[in-house]
């Protein structure tokens, strides 16, 4: 079920030693470096360079010489010395998988938690990561997320500046100890995700211009410069590239799923899209595992998420609902600066996307400017992962402050009820499940002092528009995302989860997640039949989906003063909030919830 994957890119060994590709089509001569010596490299007609050595081993360090500059290999497999360092050769098949039975789990089951590698220890190693796998699974976790780890430079990062995507980052531990980590996730029942950034590559570190000047093209400009060149002269292998990578990750360090970072910005006139290129191969070349493929994407477009005659996703599993996050921030915050003046009726806008999946399904956006959006109320909820928080959320905002330093704790409850109990796949960010309160900053770690400086003068002139931060004293209270202390701050204390109320959250949180998995999931699992919202005028919001096997029913109630709310012959009431006495009619408090199941 599991394989080696075997891509065209890089190195691989060979039974007799290894051989050593480089796609630079830009470049006539290009020689191999190794601690032993140069060796010439044959050039093909398409650009490939590639020589044979008959010594090398698991271990030896390589290097690419383009006249007077050294580059790493762009698919190597580990970078032991940071981007700029030689590249190491590694055997995929070294490690010792003990999950050899493991096919994942189904979609309907995901509870997600994603996490930040480097903070979410004070270690900040994969290693780490494991020991702490337990307690999130025993919590009713289903599945980790890694923030993404593709070498980056420096020792700290988000990740969303890497430069080589096939390479773990070495500030986290080697690529064995990566390996250990999904091993032990499945061993205790978990399914582990990786983000990946498809749409850029950093600023620093990227030597590809200089040898592969076609993997880049002028016809397409993104907030990071010349786009990726996936539709035009060469685009074939630019496409093969990340394709293979996916596949990569998915077979040789056995992942259950990607996240696709920020796919709005994946430029592509062609047909098919990249975005559905990369979801039909993935899908035809890994049979018989549950593959879940996750978008980023601020378009809202329904289009890749559509579902087959057996109602599994015929290309994407799901997408990240922003529209869900950002109606319930106004909710909780009362913020309407940026995109959340987007959502005015906030109560609304979150009705609909509870019912019908986005918020914005071809509307106007005044933020973005245009229309946004593709109607979804046909997709099932599971299309759509909903969340209250995440890393952008959380670190885009100039400290970083986490959502229970905003907003009331009994408004916060609710909420997080609601993501939980809702037929939407929830996730959490690292902490959340015992309202941490320890920030999630920006941070960097670039070498390059110019490139230093201008992320810092970046970071203060994006914040100039926000009324907080008019006054510049102000934004030069805003943390140093170059600063070492900017990473530490960031760290999670776990020693949190003791205090009485971050106790109590936690253990809300467990209780919450028992309900899910006792009367949601099941419901997850048959066809889908369709949902529906209303609003009173008392500001309680009523949901309900149907499914071929029962129905549920979500009561969230907003107002400022109590309401009553009859339960239905046939209907249960699985959940409801604290002081709430589950009777003939439920009457619920302000800022206040219930859970109703009925099935046939």
């Amino acid at each position: 079920m599991f394989r080696v994957h075997d891509y065209p890119f890089g190195a691989r060994l060979t039974g007799d030693g290894a051989l050593f590709r480089l796609w630079a089509p830009s470049a006539d001569t290009v020689r191999l470096w190794t601690p032993q010596g140069e060796h010439t490299m044959e050039r093909d007609a398409q650009g490939w360079h590639s020589a044979r050595v008959a010594d090398a081993a698991s271990g030896m360090l390589y290097r690419f010489r383009i006249g007077d500059l050294m580059v790493p290999d762009p698919a190597s497999r580990f970078q032991p010395d940071d981007i700029d360092g030689p590249s190491m050769l590694v055997d995929p098949a070294g490690y010792r998988w003990s999950d050899g039975e493991w096919r994942g789990r189904p979609w309907e089951e995901a509870v997600i938690y994603e996490l930040h590698v480097g903070t979410f220890t004070a270690e900040g190693t994969y290693r780490a990561a494991l020991r702490r796998l337990e307690g999130l699974r025993d919590l009713g976790i289903t599945a980790i997320e890694l923030m993404p780890i593709a070498d980056f430079p420096g020792s700290r990062s988000w990740g969303y500046d890497g430069v080589l995507h096939y390479a773990p980052d070495s500030a986290y531990g080697a690529p064995s100890d990566l390996k250990a980590l999904i091993d032990h996730a499945h061993e205790l029942g978990l399914m582990v995700f990786l983000d990946v950034v498809y749409n850029h590559f950093g600023p620093q570190g990227n030597y590809l211009p200089g040898y592969a000047s076609p993997f880049f093209t002028e016809r397409h400009q993104t907030l990071w410069g010349a786009g990726i060149n996936f539709d035009g002269e060469h685009g074939r292998i630019v496409r093969d590239f990340f394709l293979h990578n996916a596949l990569y990750w998915l077979d040789e360090y056995h992942f259950d799923g990607l996240r696709f970072d920020a796919v709005h910005a994946i430029a592509d006139d062609s047909k098919p899209h990249f975005i559905a290129e990369l979801a039909s191969h993935i899908r035809s070349e890994l049979p018989g595992r549950h593959i879940h493929l996750i978008l980023e994407n601020n378009a809202n477009e329904a289009r890749w998420l559509e579902r087959g005659e057996s109602f599994e996703p015929t290309l994407h599993t799901a997408q990240w609902n922003d529209d869900i996050h950002h109606a319930w921030h106004r909710l909780l915050t009362g913020e309407e600066e940026g995109y959340y003046g987007d959502y005015r009726d906030p109560a609304a806008h979150l009705g609909r996307c509870l019912a019908e999946g986005f918020a914005y399904q071809g509307e106007a956006s005044g933020h973005d400017g245009g229309h946004r959006g593709e109607p979804s109320a046909h997709l099932p909820p599971s299309a759509f992962i909903s969340f209250l928080q995440n890393h952008d959320q959380i670190g885009n905002r100039a400290s970083g402050d986490r959502l229970v330093t905003l907003a009331p704790p009994e408004r916060l409850s609710l909420a997080r009820a609601a993501l939980l109990l809702g037929p939407q796949i929830p996730m959490l960010f690292m902490g959340e499940e015992w309202g941490a309160t320890t920030p999630f900053q920006y941070f960097v770690d670039f070498t390059d002092s110019d490139l230093a400086k201008a992320v810092r003068e970046g970071r203060a002139r994006e914040f100039a528009g926000f009324g907080a931060f008019s006054d510049e004293a102000l934004r030069d209270a805003i943390p140093d995302p170059t600063a070492d202390t900017t990473f530490a701050h960031s760290r999670l204390n776990w020693d949190e989860r003791e205090e009485p109320a971050h106790r109590g959250v936690l253990e809300e949180t467990r209780r919450l997640l028992a309900v899910r998995a006792k009367s949601i999931a099941p419901l997850l699992a048959s066809p889908y039949r369709g949902g529906r919202w209303t609003r009173s005028d008392d500001d309680l919001l009523d949901v309900s989906w149907d499914f071929a096997i029962g129905s549920m029913r979500l009561l969230i109630h907003l107002g400022e003063s109590a309401c009553e709310v009859p339960v239905p012959s046939g209907w249960d009431i699985a959940w409801a909030s604290e002081g709430i006495v589950p009777a003939e009619a439920v009457t619920l408090t302000p800022w206040s919830g219930a859970l109703l199941i009925r099935r046939p």
